[in-house]
């Protein structure tokens, strides 16, 4: 399969194009033959126009790269080495929605030719790649897998807004149905990422592996959350707290936010389902969990309690909420928690004005039904720096205090700031 493909007598595919298919297709642009799929007209014909609909990667990459943009699922019948990056969310019961990889498969099943690969790139629960998609596959196609095709997952390794750990950069898991297989994934991984390629032992490691980086980094950050709200009725300020810890040695210097996205945030709950299907109901994933998702009430209610302590209502309050991407510098909103708290603050009656450079206000007003506002207005109650984008970063506290009335409150969520205005209440995670 290697030499084929290299030699571009085969063509490979990516499906989803997305913040983890693109970039990867791209990747395999520069050395073999590909087909980019995508279900999503709008954003193949940005694609086709040499353009990132999310925002993360400049023009430039689009070009001299051996690739074909469809949202023709016939177009995937010219291709024998299948890569599947499409979203794993969960649904409002934090259930996984395996329906976007369950079309995926049906859809290359339809197409499936002997001696193809199937490789899974979407982050899911150990056995899901084997248990779920596997089936799907050899009924739609009517093969067997080992005698007629091969299978594999590599989960994905990408951290959107990071221009120095660039997906070549970062090394790479492999996994296949056996060992053939898992040589001829990981040579064309190999191909195109420069950190190394390691080797899972089976596929359920490879998918463990991935769901268990984002549950740890999951877990640790609720520490520190409930950590922020113990030390908040102490009176004391969480990151002095930190900095002071940090002084040794082998302390994990994590630090208190929202956590949101479409990794981190979702995970876990793909592991929390799986294990409770087996019979085992986890305590302390789904403890990080509770006590992570509650962030924006506790935000919110904090902040109810500043303004009463001013004399002011909060149904009377205008309160400027500033970002609302679920991570800096980047246009995703996908599992935005700010937008979480920003229910939450409107669920007191008060008059929210949001503004984010980066996001786009029709996804926004889509995705959630709220209205970005192009700039900022004047006189707030408070503010809320709830994403560390660079634009905030640069600002002072005079700019800040300047969007402000009298009395005026500073909720500092990634603490970019230093009080440093006796007349500006500041608080920050």
């Amino acid at each position: 399969m290697y030499q084929d493909l290299i030699t571009k007598k085969k063509k490979i595919a990516v499906v989803g194009l997305g913040y983890v298919g693109l970039p990867i297709a791209l990747e395999f642009a520069k050395h073999f033959s590909v087909v980019g799929f995508d279900i999503n007209e709008a954003r193949v014909l940005m694609m086709q126009n040499g353009q990132d609909p999310s925002n993360e990667l400049p023009d430039s990459v689009f070009a001299n790269k051996d690739i074909t943009f469809t949202a023709n699922a016939d177009d995937l019948r010219n291709a024998h080495f299948f890569v599947v990056a499409v979203p794993t969310p969960v649904d409002d019961y934090k259930v996984p929605d395996l329906k976007p990889l369950v079309g995926s498969s049906v859809a290359i099943g339809k197409i499936l030719k002997k001696g193809d690969y199937v490789v899974y790139e979407s982050t899911v629960y150990p056995g899901c790649t084997e248990e779920d998609c596997l089936p799907i596959l050899e009924r739609e196609s009517g093969l067997k897998l080992g005698i007629d095709f091969k299978i594999g997952y590599s989960p994905e390794r990408i951290n959107p807004g990071d221009k120095e750990r660039t997906i070549d950069k970062i090394l790479k898991i492999v996994s296949g149905s056996d060992a053939d297989a898992l040589d001829n994934i990981a040579k064309v991984y190999g191909q195109i990422i420069t950190a190394g390629i390691y080797q899972a032992p089976t596929i359920k490691v490879a998918e463990a592996a991935k769901v268990i980086e984002n549950t740890q980094r999951d877990l640790n950050i609720s520490l520190m959350n409930e950590l922020a709200i113990i030390f908040d009725k102490m009176g004391i300020d969480t990151q002095d707290v930190i900095s002071a810890a940090a002084t040794k040695w082998n302390f994990l210097k994590f630090s208190p936010g929202l956590v949101g996205g479409h990794c981190i945030g979702v995970d876990p709950y793909y592991l929390l389902y799986k294990s409770k299907k087996l019979g085992y109901d986890p305590q302390v994933i789904h403890s990080g969990r509770r006590i992570n998702d509650g962030m924006p009430g506790f935000i919110a209610k904090k902040l109810v309690q500043m303004l009463i302590q001013k004399g002011k209502s909060p149904q009377n309050t205008k309160v400027l909420v500033m970002g609302i991407t679920f991570k800096e510098d980047v246009s995703d909103i996908r599992n935005s928690k700010v937008a979480d708290l920003i229910k939450e603050l409107m669920g007191y009656s008060m008059n929210v004005h949001v503004v984010d450079p980066h996001a786009s206000p029709n996804e926004v007003a889509h995705e959630y039904g709220l209205t970005l506002m192009d700039e900022p207005s004047t006189q707030y109650d408070a503010v809320v720096l709830a994403v560390a984008h660079k634009e905030y970063k640069s600002m002072t506290m005079s700019d800040l205090r300047a969007l402000m009335n009298d009395q005026p409150i500073l909720l500092d969520l990634k603490g970019l700031h230093q009080k440093n205005d006796d007349g500006l209440t500041y608080w920050r995670l």
